[in-house]
C-alpha cells in the first residue's frame, strides 16, 4: 500500500497549474530560495511554501538551508515516473515569470 500511496501523492501533487510551474521554473532555473520564487511569482509565502512541501512531499523536489535561506531544487536521483514527469512538463507550453533573484550566496 505504501507504493500506492506514494505514486497518488505524486501524482496529485501535478494536479495544480501553480504547482507545475514552479516545478518547471525550478528545473529550467537550478536551485531556487523561497524568496527569489515569491519574488518572481509575485505570491505570498505561506502560499507557495503550500505549494513546495506539497511537492517535496511528493518527491519531485528537495530543500537545503543556508544560513536564513531555503533553497529548493529537483531531486536527484529521481524515479523513472518522476524523470518522466519532468521530461513532460518541460515541453508543456506554459508561460513561467521572469527570474527575479533576490538572494545572494551560497544557493545556485
Amino acid at each position: 500500500m505504501d507504493a500506492l500511496d506514494d505514486f497518488l501523492k505524486s501524482v496529485g501533487a501535478l494536479y495544480d497549474e501553480t504547482r507545475v510551474k514552479i516545478l518547471k521554473f525550478i528545473d529550467l532555473y537550478g536551485p531556487m530560495c523561497v524568496c527569489d520564487l515569491e519574488a518572481s511569482f509575485k505570491m505570498s509565502q505561506s502560499r507557495l511554501s503550500r505549494h513546495l512541501k506539497i511537492l517535496k512531499d511528493a518527491g519531485f523536489l528537495v530543500s537545503r538551508r543556508c544560513g536564513r535561506w531555503t533553497f529548493y531544487d529537483t531531486r536527484s536521483p529521481m524515479d523513472r515516473f518522476r524523470f518522466e514527469a519532468i521530461e513532460e512538463i518541460r515541453v508543456l507550453p506554459i508561460s513561467l515569470p521572469r527570474l527575479k533573484k533576490v538572494s545572494k550566496g551560497c544557493g545556485a
